[in-house]
């Protein structure tokens, strides 16, 4: 399709934009533009002409299947976009006056208290803008508290080599050296490898439970109690916490400090850049190092309380994504305890109900016939046999009209395919996402030179994502 600079003529536009309705402010001579800005000339009709075109080739949850594992692309239902829109909310500034805002500070309060009370943990902060900031942030707390203790020798952070990637990401842009222990044949973390390499120099110990192959860690007890008796904190991952929510709390596994993902558990937009939301949760040990101010009450006046001398200080602009939070509240409550546990259980059940009518076809490593939200499947076999790799399988699902899943990870896993379902497909969705996936492994088996040429009805072909990567396009290139 034409980019929006190739579209329209010049002199041609549209009337969008209101009158200015504040005094205007001159511009010193030496910050003036020395030329016009190359906009879009174009008309209303080819303005929406253009962003519907765009929409069509996106695919989201809207349009079909979703199944992307480790990033829970469920469903956001559209009361809570609903709200978010109201203008009480939307039209708001950070800098107004607290007395004007007690219906925001009342649901940022709110929000705290029920996912501390989801997680276990004691404080809520929604600073950190998405998921690898709040491990960043999270990891910040942990170094605080090491130093607020003296106890300058605890540089290392342990890390499973199922982990997602920005886990060790985070820790070394937070300052620590990384420890790397390896999963077992069951995909479970390694206990003894775990107890061999904590000591002195332990910082903290991340975790995601359910962990990246889909299984609950079942000697997760014993495996934070190990990082606590060598003076190490726990740091929970939440991208997986759409397993357990209202099941099992992180808070009683054993971990100080958590980080979730409210653009993927608690339903609110995903991807594109954002806005995301990635709140970090802690124990009280950890609660004077968080970066925002606490909001209290007084003579009925909600307030942000004085920020604590040992805060590690802002990681984001005033409070966070706002509207990110209305959002996930809003599907709390509309939930409620019960419905976040049935939410959580239903993505198991959908998750094990797939599992189980592809596990005659595809090689599972792990599970023992069991998984929690998210399973994972090996191609090596196929890939070996008949030379059709994650990717080719990925790439010929598009031409069935569903998004592939995660490829290529966890890295314990050769040519892996991550699948997760969640709670809000039915089961006549999942039963005909099982028989594509069986129908496109039948056809890899008969015609496998045929793959490496999908996807062959999208949009674009296969592109060469190898120059993509080296040599992107970032901006237009204006002919004048």
């Amino acid at each position: 399709m034409k980019l929006i600079f190739e579209r329209g003529n010049k002199n041609r536009g549209c009337d969008l934009v209101a009158e200015c309705d504040v005094p205007l402010v001159s511009v010193p001579a030496a910050y003036e533009r020395k030329k016009e800005l190359n906009l879009p000339q174009v008309s209303e009709t080819e303005i929406s002409r253009h962003y519907t075109e765009l929409a069509g080739q996106t695919f989201g949850v809207n349009n079909g299947f979703y199944p992307l594992g480790s990033c829970t692309m469920k469903y956001n239902p559209k009361i809570n976009d609903e709200l978010a829109k109201l203008s009480e909310f939307s039209d708001i500034h950070p800098l107004q006056g607290e007395d004007t805002v007690q219906g925001s500070l009342y649901i940022m309060r709110q929000a705290e208290k029920y996912l501390c009370e989801i997680t276990g943990m004691d404080n809520m902060d929604f600073q950190p803008a998405a998921g690898a900031h709040g491990e960043f942030t999270g990891l910040k707390l942990i170094c605080a508290y090491h130093q607020d203790r003296n106890d300058s020798k605890r540089d290392k952070i342990i890390v499973p080599d199922s982990a997602h990637g920005t886990n060790p990401a985070s820790a070394s842009m937070a300052g620590f050296s990384v420890i790397n222990i390896p999963s077992t044949p069951d995909g479970l973390v390694d206990v003894e490898a775990l107890r061999s390499v904590v000591g002195e120099d332990t910082a903290g110990f991340m975790l995601t439970n359910p962990n990246t192959v889909g299984l609950f860690e079942e000697d997760i007890l014993e495996i934070t109690s190990i990082v606590h008796q060598a003076g190490g904190l726990n740091y929970y991952d939440g991208a997986n916490l759409n397993a357990i929510m209202g099941v099992a709390r992180p808070g009683d596994m054993g971990f100080d400090v958590v980080h979730l993902n409210l653009h993927k558990t608690f339903s609110t937009p995903h991807g594109g850049g954002g806005p995301g939301s990635g709140p970090v949760g802690c124990k009280k040990i950890l609660s004077r190092y968080l970066p925002s101010c606490k909001i209290t009450e007084k003579e009925g006046i909600l307030r942000f309380a004085d920020k604590d001398e040992k805060s590690i200080g802002r990681v984001k602009a005033f409070y966070g994504n706002f509207l990110v939070v209305v959002r996930a509240l809003s599907y709390m409550m509309s939930l409620g305890a019960d419905g976040l546990k049935d939410a959580s259980q239903n993505a198991v059940l959908n998750a094990n109900y797939m599992m189980d009518k592809l596990k005659d076809v595809f090689e599972i490593p792990f599970g023992n016939g069991r998984c929690m939200h998210e399973f994972v499947i090996s191609l090596d076999k196929i890939k070996k046999e008949k030379s059709v790799t994650a990717l080719d399988f990925a790439k010929a699902l598009l031409d069935y009209g569903m998004h592939p899943p995660t490829m290529y990870f966890p890295l314990i896993v050769s040519e892996a395919l991550m699948v997760e379902p969640t709670e809000t497909e039915s089961k006549e969705n999942l039963d005909e996402a099982i028989r594509i996936y069986r129908e496109v492994y039948d056809n890899a088996c008969k015609n496998p030179d045929g793959f490496h040429d999908y996807p062959l009805t999208t949009p674009i072909g296969r592109p060469d994502e190898v120059s993509a990567a080296r040599n992107p396009i970032l901006r237009y290139n204006f002919s004048d």
